[in-house]
């Protein structure tokens, strides 16, 4: 039988969770993969922390130098976050000829034309399932189940935080402040949110997974980004009342425009399939040429569900001699001949404090006409000081288009536009 000895790189959260998969899952493996898993090395800062998951003294590591020159480790795990040193140790791995396993997105979002680089010349393997979307196997269906189509849209909720945050404030009609503080009690949110809540976190895992749906190098600086930090109770209010639920997306197309790469909230309409995935809860919804169609949904964050999607590649490099790469040009930037379409087409919902007077909705709706937009529905309410609410929901139309008409109506004195949501039916 063969034995594969593995190194990981940080016992935290996700660390900690794989070590204990690895584990006591190991006589499982070698009668149901026929291979031998054991893990021969840890690199660990905490000591306790390694001798609270019964960590082997002997095989705890002082240093990446012990751990890449061990010849009993043939995979190295990185679960220890960040850039710096995680890109040093990646590369450090795989310069020694060690196949690599990372969770880390924002290292692969940024640095994958590098890792990529030193893997090919050592012949060692990359792997990175458990950067996206948690225990969902988003990676695997695109590369060993999907290969057959060509994908033509990838859409779906995947980060947990920002859908924990907004579920809380849809159901229970807390602030986004409230729901925050929530999150971060139950450990769903870091101390600094900022890369979930600014819709970093999911502009790094799009660009990963347009890259490998569409074949082609999707930076992360190409993806439109906008946060949640500035939704408020009255627009989640307003979109229940017209049939929406609120999600942060992340939505990759390919258009006769370009590549469409976006991750902002967005109202979707309740009968679609993402509508109902709720909490930390992720989802992607994949539209292949031949299969239509495939939604995939778990969880995508905690120890167990991402340790899962990391012991999943680990047994992949196991029982595979075979190494893949990027089936596309991997350079820091995309290739000159792709083009990144900017005035995309969406649906949106406007809201907007208006004078409370005659001829104000006419010319409201003159300035739509001449950008050709065209509305849906439309909600009117009173408010105090002689102003009224308008929300509306338009029709499918140009980015720059809403942009146009967003400016247009703001250097009137009769209305100003107070939110601006994108909507998918």
């Amino acid at each position: 039988m063969k034995k594969i000895g593995v190194a990981i790189l940080g016992l935290g959260v996700v660390g900690g969770g794989t070590y204990r998969i690895l584990t006591e899952h190991r006589e499982f493996y070698r009668k149901t993969q026929n291979v031998d898993i054991e893990v021969t090395s840890v690199l660990e800062t905490s000591r306790s922390r390694a001798e609270s998951l019964a960590v082997p003294p002997e095989k705890i590591a002082v240093n990446i130098a012990e751990v890449v020159c061990n010849p009993d480790v043939n995979i190295v795990v990185e679960c220890i976050g960040g850039i710096s040193a995680a890109k040093e140790y990646v590369l450090a791995a795989l310069n020694a000829g060690k196949s690599v396993v990372t969770s880390n997105k924002e290292l692969y979002a940024k640095f994958s034309h590098e890792l990529e680089r030193a893997a090919k010349r050592h012949n060692a393997g990359l792997f990175f399932e458990a950067s996206c979307v948690g225990g969902v196997p988003i990676i695997r269906t695109l590369l060993d189940g999907l290969q057959g189509n060509k994908i033509s849209s990838l859409m779906g909720i995947i980060n947990g935080t920002t859908n924990y945050i907004l579920t809380k404030m849809t159901n229970e009609g807390m602030s986004y402040e409230a729901a925050l503080a929530e999150a971060k009690k139950l450990g769903y949110a870091e101390a600094d949110p900022t890369s979930d809540v600014e819709g970093f976190d999911a502009a790094y895992k799009l660009s990963i997974l347009a890259s490998l749906a569409f074949h082609t190098k999707v930076p992360f600086t190409n993806v439109f980004r906008e946060g949640i930090t500035n939704l408020s109770k009255e627009d989640v209010e307003d979109g229940k009342q017209l049939g929406y639920t609120l999600k942060l997306l992340a939505i990759g197309k390919r258009t006769d425009a370009g590549i469409e790469v976006r991750v902002h909230p967005t109202f979707v309409r309740k009968d679609h399939p993402l509508a109902s995935v709720a909490d930390a809860f992720n989802a992607v919804f994949v539209e292949g040429d031949a299969v239509g169609e495939v939604m995939l949904y778990g969880r995508g964050a905690g120890s167990l569900p991402t340790g899962s999607a990391i012991v999943s590649d680990i047994i992949y490099a196991a029982t595979h001699s075979d190494v893949k790469y990027s089936t596309f040009k991997n350079d820091a930037e995309a290739e000159k001949d792709v083009n990144f379409a900017d005035d995309f087409m969406s649906a949106y919902y406007l809201r907007l404090s208006v004078s409370d007077e005659s001829g104000v909705l006419a010319k409201i709706a003159s300035v739509f006409g001449k950008n050709h937009i065209s509305i849906v529905e439309m909600i009117q309410r009173e408010k105090e000081g002689g102003k009224a609410s308008i929300v509306l929901v338009t029709h499918e139309t140009h980015e720059l288009a809403i942009k146009n008409a967003v400016e247009k109506i703001n250097s009137t004195e009769i209305a100003t536009v107070e939110s601006v949501l994108r909507v998918v039916s």
